[in-house]
């Protein structure tokens, strides 16, 4: 028998030459994780969040203007914004231009050159005069939501004017619907996309029945949006930013979001309590004395469920009671304000100033865990040491892991040594002392040493895989 032929059958299965990846982690120096930037066409907002346009006055300019200064995008909304003029219930429509442009003009002067957005709801009868405010005082970014931002949108206007366009919306279906008419009608697409998940505060795009099904949640419908945007991005050449919005309530939401994918986040909820939120400290306090059992889904005026805070006013409504009111005007096409309980604007009107017995507050799902009430500033660092802390976390269990499939590693290529030596002394001492008898044992015996041989390398090659995905995954959570 020519033991170099044994050697050789062994040698095919020889996993002593595979080199591990090459990462030193003891001198790979971790320093705390920042969030990176948003872009939205030609923006660049220092931090990834934009603060959620929330109508009827809360979100004006002093708020927008104190998130700008903190990095993020601040956002006024435009729905109902007449409401803090003196005559809005005599000329609704020109009372809400004047206050539209009378916050943009406040919010740019405080923003310390900070992005300032403007939400418009498509479903508003004077959507269309918001708009054009909103462009003639060159607003940074137009948050289109509440329907489907597709005829009628003046774009030269809106790219000679400066002005970014982010439509907001439910699932990848609508955003393939509005982005692909933009392409077809307008020869551009828009500039971003905001994903609203079934968990915010307010109106939601979903019906009843999916609020709480696992389907529509928002870490489904984010991939599935980010994939859709991608594709139509790559044919337009340009990269369109995906933010996440709906229940994120923490740094460690932030990151988990962005590593589905999105860009950026949107919140709404834990901007109400801050100091510089526009609504009177009494609208605020609600959110801190809020407890989970209080979040609650209704159904609106304007035939959307949507999540509040409970309350007396609501449980009247809920148990029939009819408000009396009188009809402003027709702010909202779907209105029915003839067979409404109550005027929805009203009553986020009286709660905006402190007026929880006539009026409630609009809340994301997470609510309830606001504990009190602080500067814009501090929530922001407090969102971006929760990031860190997560991503330095993250970065540690990774490097833990690593060291420990390495370990094994090693100790498997030290076994698959010691069986071939062993393998090949006992074949050596066989055949020298049975060379008539042993024919057909060694041909058994090399078999027996190949699958144990091959089961070894089975598990190397594992750990190899393992490690190269641990080496991805550390890089992506470190940058």
């Amino acid at each position: 028998m020519d033991l170099k032929k044994i050697r050789s059958q062994f040698q095919k299965w020889d996993i002593s030459k595979i080199e591990f990846p090459k990462i030193d982690f003891s001198s790979l120096k971790l320093p705390k994780a920042k969030m990176s930037p948003l872009k939205i066409g030609n923006l660049t907002a220092k931090i990834p969040i934009v603060q959620g346009g929330m109508g009827v006055g809360i979100s004006l300019s002093g708020l927008a203007s104190a998130v700008s200064r903190a990095g993020g995008i601040g956002v006024i909304a435009a729905n109902a914004i007449g409401m803090i003029e003196p005559d809005y219930f005599k000329n609704g429509v020109e009372a809400n231009i004047r206050a539209l442009r009378k916050e943009i003009r406040k919010a740019k002067e405080k923003g310390d050159n900070g992005i300032i957005g403007v939400n418009i709801m498509v479903a508003l009868n004077d959507y269309h005069e918001m708009m054009d405010v909103a462009i003639e005082e060159k607003a940074d970014v137009l948050f289109l939501g509440a329907g489907l931002p597709l005829r009628g949108i003046p774009v030269e206007r809106i790219r000679k004017a400066g002005v970014n366009i982010v439509p907001i919306v439910s699932s990848a279906r609508a955003a393939r619907l509005i982005f692909g008419y933009w392409e077809k009608n307008y020869g551009t697409i828009p500039d971003g996309v905001v994903v609203e998940g079934p968990e915010a505060g307010g109106h939601l795009g979903f019906k009843h029945e999916q609020i709480e099904d696992p389907a529509f949640r928002l870490e489904k419908i984010i991939p599935e949006v980010v994939e859709t945007i991608n594709e139509i991005g790559k044919r337009n050449g340009r990269e369109i930013p995906v933010i996440a919005a709906g229940g994120i309530f923490t740094g460690n939401d932030i990151h988990k979001f962005l590593k589905l994918g999105a860009s950026g986040v949107q919140m709404g909820t834990r901007f109400v309590a801050t100091e510089e939120c526009d609504a009177d400290p009494g609208f605020k306090q609600n959110f801190v004395n809020a407890k989970k059992d209080d979040i609650m889904i209704i159904k609106s005026p304007v035939g959307m469920p949507g999540r509040a805070i409970k309350n007396n006013f609501l449980n009247d409504v809920h148990s029939g009671v009819k408000k009396k009111f009188k009809c402003p005007w027709q702010c909202l096409e779907s209105c029915e304000a003839d067979k409404a309980n109550y005027c929805i604007s009203i009553a986020l009107n009286n709660a905006r100033k402190g007026n929880m017995i006539h009026g409630y507050a609009f809340a994301g799902s997470n609510a309830y865990r606001v504990k009190s009430i602080v500067p814009v500033s501090e929530l922001v660092d407090e969102l971006k040491s929760g990031y860190s802390n997560v991503v330095e976390q993250s970065s540690e269990k990774i490097k833990n892991e690593f060291e420990i499939i390495k370990g094994k590693l090693i100790r498997l290529k030290d076994e698959y040594e010691e069986v071939i030596d062993q393998a090949l002394n006992q074949l050596k001492k066989d055949y020298r002392n049975s060379i008539n008898k042993k024919s057909e044992y060694l041909k058994i015996e090399i078999e027996k040493q190949k699958i144990k041989l091959a089961s070894l390398k089975e598990e190397f090659l594992e750990g190899i895989g393992t490690l190269s995905i641990l080496q991805k995954e550390f890089l992506s959570v470190s940058t």
